[in-house]
């Protein structure tokens, strides 16, 4: 039985989805907000959502995931019009960084990716702000905006724990950019104003655009229908943005909105947080300019529990790429044991479903990957001691090929230059003549093409290196 930690909650709930059959599972996560590149705080929480659909799939679910884009919001247009381009230009050169960043990441697409722009997004947008308007839960002021009444939707505030009655007047918000502490009613239409510019839509109150937080509302429930699965997100967004989701939502359609709430935990790099000032800020990119490898990275962030707050270091990047240089050499030894042997389905540890079993329990990452580790361990004893044999090897790897369809941390397998190999192989001769001088010799101009090599009892590997 899969098992998670419900924010709503905050207790651990066995997992049924709503469908009849009990075999598709509607899912909404929330997706970037594409006025710059994403950061490697934004895709640990995207790893984990790729980590939770594709054990659901293992599991034997159908997942219908939604991911919302955020394409218009106060930081779109702002940072749009400080670079003098027009909002679909500018948003778009983030957008395709976007995916591009997950593919390198190895992240599933969803089934569907709703822009907020979309023009079927902002009519469902304007159509539920007018139900609310009619039902008197939502008001247009003086400003032209429309805001929401949080008094008027009983439950407001229960996600994130917090007692209505005791939350501190503050008036209306009318920016996208809450502070934890800055509560009240919340914007759902923005009258325009001289800074939008061009960015506009006409509507019943007039020409404007939406808050962030209808947007989603409306995305996920055009979509998916009024009622959802797992909604997931990281845990800044907790509150204000899924709180208000759920009292839009739910104030228009009377339905339960969301039955599980997955939160991640922040992103510290190096014990800090996250931030350009302290010049720890980092993309996929900046990684990858280092010298690291996607599936380096999304293992790295991917191997702490989504709970748990998870410190980024670069000694943790080394430490992933070894770790992952031991299962290539591991799932190497057990190709070359296994040859063109059938698999021996008898084997216990092939047909083991503890790496299975230690995610269903609210996807704790951590106790899988020591499975995966141990029995790494255990059949590299077995290989030294001449005690595995073939079929138990095809087994085995039919069982990591069972598991990698969840961690997707295949070897990228990387083309090794030309001049690169010729020098290996110079190197491997005069190892064998224990020419360590020309060894040395060699191995410096390897590493001047920004490779590394590693001399191992199976011979040498090499990887490219860290910059």
């Amino acid at each position: 039985m899969i098992r998670f930690l419900n924010s709503l909650s905050r207790t651990v709930e066995p997992f049924q989805p709503l469908d009849p059959a009990g075999k598709v599972v509607k899912m909404y996560t929330c997706g970037p907000t594409v006025y710059s590149f994403a950061h490697i705080g934004n895709f640990r929480t995207y790893l984990f959502e790729d980590l939770l659909q594709r054990h659901l799939e293992a599991r034997g679910y159908t997942v219908n995931r939604v991911m919302n884009i955020t394409d218009v919001d106060d930081k779109t247009i702002r940072n749009s019009s400080a670079a003098n381009i027009p909002l679909a230009e500018f948003t778009k050169k983030f957008k395709t960084a976007f995916f591009e960043d997950m593919h390198t990441l190895r992240i599933k697409d969803a089934d569907s990716y709703p822009a907020a722009t979309d023009p079927e997004n902002i009519a469902e947008m304007i159509a539920m702000i007018d139900f609310l308007i009619k039902k008197e839960i939502a008001y247009q002021a003086e400003d032209g905006s429309v805001y929401f009444r949080i008094n008027r939707f009983a439950d407001y505030g229960h996600l994130a724990h917090l007692d209505l009655d005791e939350l501190r007047p503050s008036g209306r918000i009318q920016s996208d950019e809450y502070e934890k502490e800055s509560l009240g009613d919340f914007a759902l239409w923005k009258a325009w104003d001289a800074a939008d510019g061009p960015v506009g839509w006409d509507s019943p109150w007039g020409r404007g655009r939406p808050g962030w937080h209808i947007e989603c509302s409306a995305m996920a429930t055009r979509i998916l229908g009024p009622q959802i699965d797992i909604h997931c997100g990281g845990v800044d967004n907790l509150f204000p943005h899924h709180e208000a989701e759920i009292a839009q939502s739910e104030s228009c359609t009377g339905k339960k909105f969301v039955r599980f709430w997955l939160h991640s935990a922040h992103l510290l790099v190096e014990g800090q947080k996250m931030s350009k000032s302290l010049g720890n800020f980092f993309t996929i990119r900046d990684l990858i300019d280092r010298g690291f490898t996607g599936r380096e990275i999304r293992y790295a962030l991917l191997r702490v529990n989504y709970r748990l707050q998870l410190n980024f270091t670069f000694d943790g990047m080394v430490e992933a790429r070894q770790s992952l240089l031991r299962l290539d050499e591991w799932i190497q030894r057990l190709r070359d044991l296994a040859a063109d042997e059938p698999p021996d389905m008898g084997y216990a540890p092939a047909v083991s479903d503890s790496f299975f079993a230690a995610l269903d329990d609210d996807l704790n990452i951590s106790a899988a990957l020591a499975e995966l580790f141990k029995q790494i361990r255990t059949t590299n004893q077995l290989m030294d001691a001449n005690e595995l044999r073939p079929g138990q090897a095809t087994a085995l790897l039919q069982w990591w090929e069972n598991v990698n369809q969840v961690l997707q941390i295949h070897s990228d397998e990387e083309v090794i230059p030309t001049e690169v190999q010729d020098l290996l192989n110079q190197r491997a001769t005069a190892r064998t003549s224990r020419d360590w001088q020309s060894s040395d010799s060699l191995r410096q101009k390897i590493a001047e093409f920004g490779w590394t090599v590693k001399d191992t009892k199976d011979g040498q590997k090499i990887t490219k290196t860290v910059k």
